[in-house]
Order: C-alpha cells, then structure tokens, then sequence
C-alpha cells in the first residue's frame, strides 16, 4: 500500500488532474477557493488539534462534488419550470445561460390538433375527391375507392361531404306572378329575365329576399325529401337514391397514417426528454456568495462523511496502558443529517424563488399597495 501524507494544513492545488472528473480545475475562483475550503473543513475538523486523516486530494474531491451537486439542483429545478418550453430545441446549445421565456409553441401545437378535427386548419393535408354517382345506387364503399385513389385499406377518414341540395336561389320562383305584381314580367320588360330569377332586389331590400330563400329552404327541409347522407366506418349512404349516372358527389378526408405521423416531431439532436434538455455543470466563477456558501457547507459535510468512513476501518487503535476510540459513527451520522438539511433548504429556496411563488408574491405585494395608497387623504382643492 502507498504511503499516503494525512493532511499537513498546506493544501496546494496544482495544475494538472488535481479532481477526479477536473470539472472546474480551469477556474481560477475554483482553485483559490479549493484551497481555502481545505483549510476551512480541517480546521472545523478540528486540525491542529487531531490529526486529518485525509490528504489535500480528499478535499478538493468533496468541493468538486458539491459544486456538482449545487449545479444538479439549480438546473434541475430550472428544467422543471422550462420543460414545455424548451422540448423540441436544439441539444447543441447550452442553456445555463440563457432565460428561458413562456412560449404557446406547445398549446400551438395540440391546438392544430385540434384544428384538424374542427376542420379550421391543423398541421396536414386535406385532401379532396370525386366519387361518381350511379343511378338507383344509394351506398357506396370508400375504402374501395380510396385504394382505387392508391391510399392503404383504413387509411382515409371522412371529414366532409359535399352533398346538399341546389340552392334557394336557383329555384327560386315568382310566388306573385298573377297577382297584380308580376316582377317577372317587370323584368323581362327591361330585358333582365335571361340574367335574374324573379327577386324583388330591384324594388325591395336585400333582407326580404333573404327572408324568401330561408322560407324556401325550411319549405324543402319540412315538406320534401330533403338532401342528406349517413357515414358509417367510410360507408356512405345517401338519400334520396340518385335517378341518373351524372351526379358527381365530392368529399374532403384525410389520411390517419399522416395525423398519426404528426403527433410526432422527428430530427435528431432535439431536446426530448428531461435528461437530454442540454444543462451542463455550472461556471464555478459565476456562482454568488449565497450559493458558494451552501457549497462550503455541504464540502465540509462530504469530508466528514469521508474521515467518518476512513476512521472506521478500526473502532478503537490501542495506546499503551490504554485504547482510543474513533468517532466514525459520529461524523457519518452528522454527515448525513447535514447534507439532507442543506438539500432540503437548497430546494425550498429554489421554491420560493420560482416563477409561481413570484407571481403570487407580486401580487399580494399589489394589492397591500393599494391598501396602503387608499389610505393616502386626498387633496382638497380650494379655489
């Protein structure tokens, strides 16, 4: 075994591979404060006073990996808030740095979804198509047709079907011919019988017309057969039964293989899930006092942890006339008990300064304003 030097209250970091991972070796405040944290974690330890039985390597690995750990839990929680923003950018560009800012891309998103079974837009293609009419045949199988079309077998789903009556208009006729206001033959008078039906838009208002097609329509829908069509599992029936093979009937479907495929984004390096959301380990030089506090802290915890698990490879060392027993039991069970304290107080103070408690906390701090301002007398104008 390698004859190992304990602690000798010179800590010196060096360059080269001083950490294990050599994570923030390059900065500068990194070795200044590694330095400083050894001594500071010996000295807590109780050094001069006993022996440390770890060497300066032991405490720069423990401030490595509270800096780690720092880090971990700052972007964790900051990924938590910024997910749904952030999904679907590009891996390649570090977020440490940057503010993330709420974005409806992702409401954008299922609202096209939404947009395609509303048929008011989406993010695929509608497709249209003509089925040709046979005459005394009511039901037609559209599956067959769509792969006459070359679409796969189930792939298509009807989303319309253009098959209604002509309108109003078309059929409108003179209800007042032989009444004493013949507007037909007013207007073929003045030669406007080829170009109009008989409306009264030459004498009367547009909204008396309109009146006339609604009262058209409600008649054909009440007293006649009216135009209609049943789908069912892309089975069309149609009323009434076409009378001749000149009817076309056109339809608007999309295909579910591409709704299908839209659902999901491809292209590789995008964030898609939180453990590739692209969060790096912190700039060590960039951390504030508040934060290299808590790192001191939790340094100090992890070598106790360290000279806990090193001091108990014996339970007592014997002495002459005597035997000393080591406090191993000791220093892991404070060690644990204080890195778990500063996790728990790191996160709720994450908490407290997310972008919800914010918010909450604005506003109450608006409307305790507003109370004090209404106690402000107002000014009484004299003239």
């Amino acid at each position: 075994m390698a004859n190992i030097s304990i602690y000798n209250g010179n800590p010196i970091f060096t360059s080269g591979s001083i950490t294990p991972f050599g994570f923030y070796d390059s900065d500068t405040d990194f070795q200044i404060d590694a330095v400083r944290v050894a001594k500071f974690c010996a000295n807590r330890l109780g050094y001069p006073i006993v022996d440390i039985e770890l060497d300066s390597g032991s405490f720069f690995t423990a401030f490595e990996e509270a800096v780690t750990v720092y880090g971990n839990e700052v972007y964790a929680y900051k990924l938590k808030e910024n997910y749904l923003s952030i999904e679907g950018v590009s891996t390649g560009s570090n977020l440490n740095d940057k503010i993330i800012n709420d974005t409806l891309s992702r409401i954008i998103a299922t609202s096209q979804q939404y947009g395609i079974e509303a048929m008011s837009g989406g993010n695929i293609e509608l497709y249209e198509g003509l089925i040709n009419l046979t005459e005394s045949i009511q039901n037609y199988d559209l599956d067959a047709w769509a792969v006459e079309q070359g679409h796969t077998t189930g792939d298509i789903e009807i989303k319309r079907v253009f098959y209604e009556a002509p309108p109003a208009i078309v059929r409108y006729f003179d209800p007042y011919a032989g009444t004493g206001t013949d507007l037909q033959g007013l207007l073929q008078t003045f030669g406007f019988g080829n170009y109009s039906p008989g409306i009264n838009f030459l004498l009367m208002p547009v909204s008396y017309d309109i009146a006339k097609f609604q009262a058209i329509e409600f008649n054909d829908q009440i007293r006649k057969s009216n135009y209609s069509f049943e789908v069912h599992n892309n089975k069309l029936k149609i009323f009434p039964i076409p009378t001749s093979n000149i009817d076309t009937l056109k339809i608007q479907y999309i295909l579910k293989s591409e709704r299908a495929a839209a659902a999901i984004q491809s292209g590789s390096g995008l964030v898609t899930n939180v453990g590739n959301a692209p969060y790096t380990n912190p700039t060590y030089s960039e951390i504030n006092s508040v934060g290299r506090s808590w790192i001191f802290e939790y340094t100090l915890a992890l070598v106790k942890e360290m000279l806990g698990y090193v001091r108990g490879k014996y339970s007592s060392v014997p002495i002459p006339g005597d035997a000393v027993t080591l406090n191993q039991s000791d220093l892991i069970a404070s060690a644990n008990t204080t890195k778990e304290t500063l996790i728990n107080k790191l996160r709720d103070y994450l908490d407290q300064t997310s972008r919800e408690k914010l918010l909450e906390s604005r506003t109450k701090e608006t409307e305790y304003r507003k109370k004090e301002l209404s106690e402000v007398p107002f000014t009484i104008y004299i003239g």
